[in-house]
């Protein structure tokens, strides 16, 4: 199966040619797509500059930090238009390791005896788990989680995490103008969009690090914005539309 690894990047020059050679050590199959924000300190062209001697590597370059949620729609858009058959979207700055990689790629083979259409690595499935996390953000993380599955509707124990697998066939359906999330409630909304299109679900364990070079790009009034936007996708579980 053809697969796309999508990486958004905003100065992650210290982690990105690491992460790039660990993910081939494990997948040599794969192709590579940074979604670069036009990263001062010189991600992109580095990327650039790599691409012209392995093929299996490629960048997109935005004008700006437009939000997370857009970067994974840009790689998705990509898959689709460059006819891949599977789209995995990773962090990258090590929290999402690629040594899971393959057992991720292993979930979209098998969901209960089917095929399934969204393979995700979690944290709160068994097995999963988190490290070097101060307990404030575990209980954040959790509530979050739980906000969620409760507003949404939705089956998965980790619908915030973002090292998932996607089927590009059922993305083909997938109504992108509709999305609202530009952040952090991208990955709960898109599970739910998905969802109403009948997808098929299944979970992988994994170990969520916290980063160890470069800084996080986690705000206060993103968390805030996602708190809202499933609460008004929630309202629209509730009202059957």
């Amino acid at each position: 199966m053809r697969t796309l690894v999508t990486i958004a990047t905003y100065n992650e020059i210290d982690n990105l040619p690491q992460l790039v050679e660990e993910i081939w050590q494990v997948a040599p199959q794969v192709d590579i797509l940074a979604i670069d924000d036009n990263s001062p300190d010189g991600t992109g062209q580095w990327c650039d500059e790599k691409a012209k001697s392995e093929p299996r590597l490629f960048c997109v370059h935005r004008a700006g930090k437009l939000g997370l949620g857009t970067a994974i729609l840009a790689g998705m858009r990509y898959a689709i238009e460059h006819g891949y058959d599977y789209v995995l979207n990773m962090d990258c700055d090590f929290s999402h390791h690629p040594r899971y990689i393959p057992a991720i790629l292993a979930g979209m083979a098998s969901h209960d005896g089917e095929k399934a259409d969204v393979s995700i690595g979690s944290r709160y499935c068994r097995g999963g788990g988190t490290k070097n996390w101060p307990a404030q953000r575990q209980f954040m993380s959790w509530a979050v989680n739980v906000y969620a599955r409760m507003m949404l509707g939705l089956a998965p124990r980790d619908t915030s995490g973002g090292f998932r697998c996607y089927r590009v066939e059922l993305l083909k359906r997938l109504d992108f103008d509709a999305i609202m999330s530009r952040g952090y409630s991208f990955q709960e909304e898109v599970l739910w969009r998905l969802k109403r299109l009948g997808a098929r679900m299944s979970e992988t364990p994994i170990v969520f690090a916290n980063r160890e070079k470069g800084q996080s790009k986690i705000n206060k009034g993103e968390a805030l914005g996602a708190v809202w936007i499933i609460w008004r996708l929630g309202v629209t579980n509730w009202v059957g539309l």
